[in-house]
């Protein structure tokens, strides 16, 4: 089932038409019983939004793809780096990547969201897939000057409108393993990362498992997993984007998220 949030409210698509079920997808994961009400065009809905509005959880998952490990010259991790984003981060398909003035070396991360379902605390890494509610396609923006110039990635991480999210949530009965997924991101239709979710050093599970040993995992929160080669940090020279770009990350059976940017 995908689940689309959008000017109003959020549904159930099937095909072309949307039916409303609730105010947002937030109370929805929150445990609010859906009411299904007379079913609109797609077209019709006005602005689609991202599927989770963020206010819960955001973390992300740092250098979590083999290939994107090798090619920054690190290590492979031991564990997971995990950082946090917040909800100013995050927009939706089709919303402008705004960069700040004095903001540099912006950078696009084609990455795989995991959206969790029901509270998950001190899970066993062979249950945690059942806490999952749906997966999302995300672009972790990142502003490498600022990422790289301390120890502590934040402040050029978590900048508004640095994590575009959708273009809807396809619920975890739909994905039959998380781990067998191509994903690629394009710039102005010039392909730039084309990977496999199997690349990951940890797994969906595992950073289910890892995480919620010491932070209680609620629904809506969410886990972006890291990407993979093929940042524009990484190429040879490097290619960061640019005011007027388009970028768009496509996830095998999940859809197609396309955003601009935009100098602030």
């Amino acid at each position: 089932m995908k689940l689309i949030s959008f000017d109003g409210g959020f549904g159930r698509l099937d095909g072309e038409a949307v039916i409303p079920l609730g105010p947002s997808l937030d109370a929805y994961l929150a445990g609010a019983a859906p009411v299904e009400a007379p079913s609109v065009q797609l077209s019709d809905v006005g602005r689609i939004r991202a599927p989770v509005s963020g206010h819960g959880k955001i973390l992300c998952i740092g250098l979590n793809y083999r290939d994107h490990a090798v090619e920054s010259g690190m290590a492979i991790p031991t564990s997971p780096i995990v950082f946090a984003k917040w909800s100013n981060a995050v927009v939706g398909p089709d919303d402008d990547v705004v960069v700040p003035p004095g903001v540099a070396d912006v950078d696009y991360e084609a990455e795989l969201a995991v959206v969790i379902g029901r509270r998950a605390q001190r899970v066993r890494q062979e249950d945690a897939l059942a806490f999952v509610a749906g997966y999302l396609c995300a672009n972790d923006v990142s502003a490498r000057a600022q990422q790289l110039a301390v120890s502590q990635w934040t402040m050029g991480k978590a900048i508004d409108t640095f994590l575009p999210l959708g273009p809807w949530l396809v619920t975890a009965d739909e994905v039959a393993d998380p781990q067998d997924l191509g994903i690629r991101c394009h710039v102005n239709g010039v392909k730039r990362q084309d990977s496999n979710t199997s690349e990951m050093i940890f797994g969906v599970a595992e950073l289910i498992s890892t995480v919620s040993q010491t932070i209680t995992l609620e629904p809506g929160d969410l886990l972006v997993t890291g990407t993979p080669a093929g940042v524009g940090m990484a190429l040879n020279p490097p290619c960061y984007l640019e005011p007027g770009d388009h970028v768009t990350v496509e996830i095998e059976g999940l859809g197609s998220l396309s955003n601009h940017i935009r100098a602030g």
